[in-house]
Order: C-alpha cells, then sequence, then structure tokens
C-alpha cells in the first residue's frame, strides 16, 4: 500500500494508519502448522517441546523487587506497542512495528495495541514526552495490559521515567530478543551465552523499589555498633548485586571460553580432511534450517516463529558429483541485534568466519528484504574474516513472493539463485551452483592402490575428482585430483 504524503494528512493519521495495519496481522507471527512442514523435515519432534515454552494467560507481570541476582523474567501476557516515527519514513515504521509484534508473539504475548509517534529524536526522559507518556499510560489502563514493549534500546533512564508514567513494566525490543533466545537455547553453551547477554544487559539496568536501595549487608542497625566487621557504611542491595553479577559474568565468560577447544578441535579435523565448510546465513525466519533440511536431511528443527534456531547445527553433505561438505546452521539475524548478543555468540559467529562458502538465505516475499541483506551483512562485519568469505544469494520462499520483487533482488545481487526449500524448486541449480563455488582438490594423483587398502580408494572417491578407474591384478588404478593431505596418505601406500 503506498503511504499518503504527509502533506496531504496529518503526521498522527499516517501513525495510525500504520499501527492499525500492523494490528490487522497480529496473530500471524507463530503459525506452526503440518503444512509448512515437508518430508525432509522429519518428524519434527522439538515441536512439542518448543510449543510448551509457550507463554499462558494468567501470569503477572507487575513491577518486583530484584531479590536475587538474575535476569528479571519477562513473564509476558498483555502487551502494548510503541514506537516512534522520524525520518526513516512511514513504510520502515511500519515494517519495524510489524517485526516487534512477531518479535512479541513468538516471546509467547498477546499484541493489544499499539502506539507510533511521529517524533525527530526520543524524549530522554520517558522516550515518548511527557504527553504521549500519559496517553499511554490511559490506553494501557483501558486495555488492561501489563507490559509496554518499546521498538528500539532504551536507556536505563528512559524505562524508569517510562515505568513511572505508565505503572506496568517496560521493556525494550533487545530484553524481548533477549527473552526470546533464553527460551529457545538448549544447548550448554548456547544457554551460557543467553545469560551472558542478559547479566551484561542488566547490568546498568538494576533498579530498586521500596525500601530495598536501603538495605545494606554489613554497618550498623539501629545507631547501635554490631561488632568488628560490621561497621561502616555496608554495602546496598543493588551494589551487592552489582557485584554478583559481575562475578557471574567473569565465570561464564570462562566457561564460553573453556567451551571453545572443543569447537576448535571438530574444526580442524574437518580441516585435517579436506572436508569443504559452508556456512548458512539469513534473517531470522528466512527458512534457513528447512534448506538445511531440505540438503541434507537433517530433520532440525523448522517453527514460524523468530529465532527458531539458536544453537548451530553441523551436518554432511555431497556435492551433485560426489564431494561431501559440511552444512551449518547458524543463529539467524535481526535488525539492530542486540550488541550484547553478537559478542556473547561471536565464538559461534566466527564459524562462518571460517566456513569456505557463505550460503546467505533472503526471504523473498518479505515486505522488506533488501533491509533484512543489509541488517545480515552489517552483523557479519562485525565478525572479523566473514565478509570476505564467498558468498551466495539464495532467494528462498519463491512460491511465496512476488514476481516483480525477486526480479528486482535478482537485479541488485547478481547471480542470486531462486529457491523454495518448501517445494524444492531450484534446489538442484542451488546444489549444482555450491559445488562449483566448494574449493576444488589441487593434487593429480595416477596411482595403484593395493585391494587391501580400500579405505584409501573410498576416501579418493569421497573427497577427490576421480577422472579414470580400473581394476588391474595388483590393485584399483586411479587417476584422481586429490587433497595434498590425501596425496601424500596414496603416495605412502603405493610407494
Amino acid at each position: 500500500m503506498v503511504m499518503g504524503s504527509a502533506d496531504a494528512r496529518s503526521a498522527q493519521e499516517v501513525a495510525d494508519d500504520v499501527v492499525a495495519r500492523v494490528l490487522s496481522r497480529v496473530g500471524t507471527a507463530v503459525q506452526a502448522t503440518d503444512a509448512e512442514h515437508t518430508a525432509a523435515d522429519g518428524d519434527q519432534l522439538d515441536l512439542e517441546e518448543r510449543a510448551s515454552l509457550r507463554r499462558v494467560a494468567g501470569l503477572s507481570t507487575e513491577l518486583e523487587d530484584v531479590t536475587e541476582v538474575e535476569y528479571r523474567e519477562l513473564r509476558l501476557e498483555k502487551v502494548v506497542l510503541v514506537g516512534l516515527w522520524s525520518g526513516g519514513g512511514a513504510q520502515a515504521a511500519e515494517t519495524s512495528l510489524r517485526e516487534l509484534a512477531a518479535l512479541a508473539e513468538t516471546a509467547g504475548s498477546q499484541v493489544l495495541d499499539g502506539m507510533l509517534q511521529r517524533r525527530g529524536n526520543p524524549d530522554p526522559a520517558t522516550y515518548l514526552g511527557s504527553g504521549k507518556a500519559a496517553e499511554l499510560a490511559d490506553l494501557v489502563a483501558t486495555l488492561g495490559a501489563d507490559t509496554v514493549i518499546a521498538d528500539c534500546e532504551l536507556a536505563p533512564s528512559q524505562r524508569r521515567g517510562l515505568e513511572d508514567v505508565v505503572k506496568v513494566k517496560v521493556i525494550d525490543r533487545t530484553a524481548l530478543i533477549l527473552d526470546i533466545f533464553a527460551q529457545h537455547a538448549k544447548s550448554k553453551e548456547g544457554n551460557a551465552q543467553v545469560e551472558l547477554a542478559q547479566l551484561e544487559y542488566l547490568l546498568p539496568r538494576l533498579r530498586g523499589w521500596g525500601e530495598s536501595m536501603s538495605r545494606q549487608a554489613g554497618g550498623q542497625v539501629g545507631g547501635t555498633s554490631q561488632g568488628m566487621g560490621s561497621r561502616g557504611p555496608g554495602e546496598t542491595k543493588i551494589e551487592l548485586d552489582r557485584r554478583r553479577i559481575r562475578t557471574r559474568v567473569a565465570r561464564l565468560r570462562r566457561d564460553i571460553a573453556a567451551m571453545a577447544p572443543a569447537r576448535a578441535t571438530k574444526r580442524r579435523s574437518r580441516e585435517r580432511h579436506s572436508v569443504p565448510s559452508v556456512a548458512i546465513v539469513g534473517y531470522t525466519n528466512a527458512g534457513k534450517s528447512s534448506l538445511l533440511n531440505q540438503l541434507t536431511d537433517a530433520g532440525v528443527l523448522v517453527d514460524n516463529a523468530l529465532f527458531a534456531t539458536l544453537d548451530p547445527t553441523v551436518r554432511r553433505a555431497t556435492t551433485p558429483d560426489g564431494r561431501v561438505y559440511t552444512l551449518t546452521d547458524t543463529v539467524g539475524f535481526v535488525r539492530a541485534l542486540p550488541h550484547q548478543l553478537v559478542e556473547a555468540f561471536r565464538s559461534t559467529l566466527e564459524e562462518v568466519a571460517d566456513a569456505d562458502l557463505v550460503v546467505h538465505v533472503v526471504d523473498a516475499a518479505h515486505v522488506d528484504p533488501e533491509g533484512q541483506v543489509a541488517a545480515v551483512r552489517a552483523v557479519l562485519g562485525d565478525i572479523e574474516g566473514a565478509l570476505d568469505v564467498p558468498e551466495i544469494v539464495v532467494l528462498n520462499k519463491a512460491d511465496l513472493a512476488d514476481t516483480e520483487a525477486i526480479a528486482r533482488l535478482r537485479t541488485k545481487e547478481a547471480g542470486a539463485i531462486v529457491v523454495s526449500a518448501r517445494t524444492g524448486q531450484g534446489l538442484d541449480e542451488l546444489q549444482d551452483v555450491i559445488a562449483d563455488a566448494l574449493p576444488r582438490p589441487d593434487v593429480l594423483v595416477d596411482v595403484v592402490v593395493p585391494y587391501d587398502r580400500g579405505d584409501l580408494v573410498h576416501l579418493v572417491h569421497e573427497r577427490g575428482e576421480v577422472e579414470h578407474s580400473e581394476h588391474r591384478e595388483e590393485g584399483t588404478a586411479l587417476r584422481a585430483r586429490v587433497d595434498r593431505a590425501l596425496a601424500r596418505q596414496l603416495h605412502d601406500a603405493t610407494s
């Protein structure tokens, strides 16, 4: 829909229309149905477990004192969205607010309403400004909402100021994404990375309510001394919380660093055996896991929800000419991905920089695929060497996308492959392109391998390119191109 001119209509009318269109799509962000899955997706046994993590009605989100050092649990239920429309235009504001609604639904909340304000810069005190904040408070009270979600990363003072006005919990886009990650992480490393990101986000945002700010560990009570070791001003509750968080953060960093050697060992093993690697990257919900399942029959969880995949999955695949390579499904990206998550997941995102090829999956049916491409490349730019890896752009969901949108994308992304992971369209072409882009063995060997070394013959067929094969009395005659390590093995076995 073409947006009306700001000259012809008031900014508030345009903002109200944007909110109305976003709300008309509420409830469509999470629709896990059997129709979305193909035989390549397998039994999808994890779907039942994932569904059990959805939020349920009846949970409260009233403000509570942070009595333990842990991430404030976001027990979302009924929410109101708020955002600012500045110089980016109404279409950009609508796209961003629609994504915020999808994120909220993925976290398990019910979106009741939204508010969009035309404003050049956020108010430093309440994000919206006093008048609009009071209007939001009335809306929250009328609807019975228990949470407000802002479409940005709020400064601690802005969150506190807005909470004081609306009298319910206020969270921002970053906290919402962190909450989804906390729900979906399964591996030990994934859980540690998410907790680290949560604590680093929480540290500058600790807040005490009521008398908690005056609670102290040590010090004097009732004006009388309590003996040695307890004199002095003591440590306030919030200071104690901060110290405990910093201690926990340090431990998590050590734990994550200790997990890195295991992944590095696996990577070195693949390199030693000269197995090329392909990393699948893309915006969240672009169809990366569906594509992985189609190419490898991996049976990885496929869910029509944002951030369905957090833990990297590595699967073995084979090119049409028989060469083996690995496919790694990585965490999806999003606009303004919290920097805490980029830092916490840096160790796993480095898999992309170490790959021989990147398959960049784009949701061609999305309203703003170009924006998604830019967001993905912005995150990759934070990972040293990631943008230097050869890239194949894959325009997914061709069965749903508009033909004009696909033509526009193919013009901007030269060599892009159009596929549908659901129907299988274009997958043969994609496999051929991947095979051509992977590094090829560069050592030509012409040997006769004894019959008792059939393992070497198997490796030549698996990792090399066989030009000629013949069974002779003394063994299997092979003329092939192989990697240097395998060439040495063949030389040692036949010399």
